[in-house]
């Protein structure tokens, strides 16, 4: 009995050390990114490793300002930012913790709903403003000091007072949802529970995440979705202050086209694979993945100074 129970234990040993070798021999990459980016760098993430065996990729989602303070005030160590915003980098990162970054992607704000939110058969490009102010409607936003859909929900706001020519429009869209209220969280996809429950009638997404979830969704005038450089002069009426870098201060945000961007941070702990995940992410099947969940690409990307980016990337960008 004594040589089973010993024979039992020295295969549970041998298991243990084979599994504990196993896992140990992958190396990771750490990836901290927007709300709006988990579903395309999940797959993204799942087709690079299926091609290197060898590396586990390990993301993180939060609001893209949430996402930078993860490394700039928490100290915490990530090879990959990812954020729907490239000024979230520029801002809050330059010059201790970033000195690049690549716009890779672009987006465009719609009004997401389902079949039971309220007026859903009526609503539309036109008359979205007057819905949304009917008694009783209830809609949501993320939060403009952590989320860059949060302040860009604010600024189409802004510029939809301009447009539809509606004195006094944006102040009554922002009472409708105002700052610290039940409907406004801290990331745009942490509306999508609500809005499926029926707590919420509407909410302000980017087309990205309506399509990724099945959403329906209202699309709006180029002139207010903040997805089209042609607009660009339009877009830069609208503007938002936004917690700053220092507790206590503010930054100006001011409007203009969706771009995402990329970088790695100066303390990242593996640059060799994060370079090798971008070359990835950048390339012709990266690509097709963002482009399968709803992100316009910009091809070829751009990067705010070319020769500070790691040499095996340029081949895939223009400077901006």
């Amino acid at each position: 009995m004594k040589k089973l129970v010993g024979v039992i234990f020295g295969l549970l040993l041998v298991m243990l050390m084979a599994a504990s070798c196993q896992t140990g021999t992958k190396d990771t990459v750490t990836i901290f990114h927007a709300g709006s980016l988990s579903v395309p760098f999940a797959a993204v993430a799942d087709a690079f490793e299926e091609i290197h065996p060898d590396i586990k990729i390990e993301t993180e989602s939060a609001g893209s300002r949430t996402t930078v303070r993860k490394v700039t005030e928490l100290g915490k160590l990530a090879d990959i930012i990812g954020s729907a915003d490239y000024v979230a980098i520029e801002q809050l990162m330059f010059p201790e913790f970033a000195s690049w970054y690549i716009i890779f992607a672009s987006n465009q704000m719609v009004i997401a709903y389902t079949d039971g939110s309220q007026y859903s058969d009526e609503i539309n490009g036109d008359n979205w403003y007057q819905i949304l102010r009917r008694e009783g409607v209830a809609y949501g936003r993320a939060n403009p000091d952590a989320d860059p859909c949060g302040y860009r929900t604010v600024m189409l706001w802004q510029l939809a007072e301009k447009y539809y020519d509606v004195p006094g429009l944006y102040d009554r869209l922002l009472a409708g949802c105002p700052d610290g209220s039940k409907n406004m969280r801290s990331k745009e996809t942490e509306l999508i529970a609500p809005l499926q429950s029926g707590d919420l009638d509407y909410a302000f997404f980017y087309r990205s995440i309506a399509e990724q979830h099945g959403l329906k969704f209202v699309e709006l005038p180029p002139q207010i979705d903040l997805s089209d450089v042609e607009y660009t002069d339009f877009y830069a009426q609208a503007s938002v202050e936004v917690a700053g870098r220092e507790p206590g201060t503010t930054q100006t945000q001011i409007g203009q086209p969706i771009l995402y961007a990329v970088t790695i941070p100066e303390n990242a702990p593996r640059v060799d694979l994060a370079v090798e995940f971008l070359q990835f992410l950048l390339g012709l099947e990266g690509q097709a993945i963002m482009e399968e969940n709803g992100h316009k690409l910009i091809v070829p990307a751009i990067a705010n100074d070319l020769p500070k980016v790691p040499a095996a990337l340029r081949g895939y960008i223009v400077e901006k």
